[in-house]
């Protein structure tokens, strides 16, 4: 029987993160302007001849996810991939379906450990700086649901709506207005 659902968006897989040092009760941190996410799961094989024939058997598994992103100074995502590579640090992913909630309310998601390979800048000379990293998993990583507040789904995926003179600046650097006594 066919899915009954659509299928999957790149758009709908967001990535979220927290250096393993982070002190408990700490939000994790989406990876700003992400434009691209892999997720490599492999299994290696055991492949023996004996005299009676081939045994073929399974081997490790290994997992590992690949991010490109545009670089933006100050995003507290790409803050917590340099830190951890320059520290050497573990770094705690979450891979995130945001397309719907589950039966319990919540987004399915996969969470592992994982260390920084590489971070890779790419500095073209008419475009925006594109960061690449790779992030091998340490053991691998195991399904679950997260509960995201909905305003932090919205706001990887889209603008907010506003109502007249609730902030105050462009897009990029709005802020909400102080009151005054």
């Amino acid at each position: 029987m066919a899915g009954s659902g659509k299928p999957t968006t790149g758009k709908s897989i967001i990535y979220i993160v927290q250096p393993s040092n982070a002190p408990v009760g700490s939000d994790a941190k989406i990876v700003g302007n992400q434009t691209e996410g892999t997720w490599t799961r492999e299994q290696e094989t055991v492949d023996e001849q004996t005299k009676l024939g081939r045994i073929v058997g399974y081997g490790a598994k290994s997992e590992t996810f690949e991010l490109t992103l545009y670089a933006e100074e100050g995003d507290e995502g790409q803050e917590a991939l340099d830190w951890t590579y320059d520290n050497e640090s573990e770094l705690k992913i979450w891979r995130v379906n945001v397309s719907k909630k589950n039966e319990n309310g919540k987004y399915n998601a996969r969470f592992g450990y994982t260390i920084i390979e590489n971070l890779e800048s790419g500095e073209p000379t008419d475009g925006f700086v594109e960061i690449s990293t790779s992030l091998p998993v340490l053991v691998r990583t195991v399904p679950g649901e997260i509960d995201l507040p909905d305003d932090f789904i919205q706001a990887a995926q889209e603008i907010l709506f506003e109502t007249p003179g609730e902030t105050t600046g462009g897009f990029e650097n709005r802020k909400q207005p102080t009151s005054t006594p």
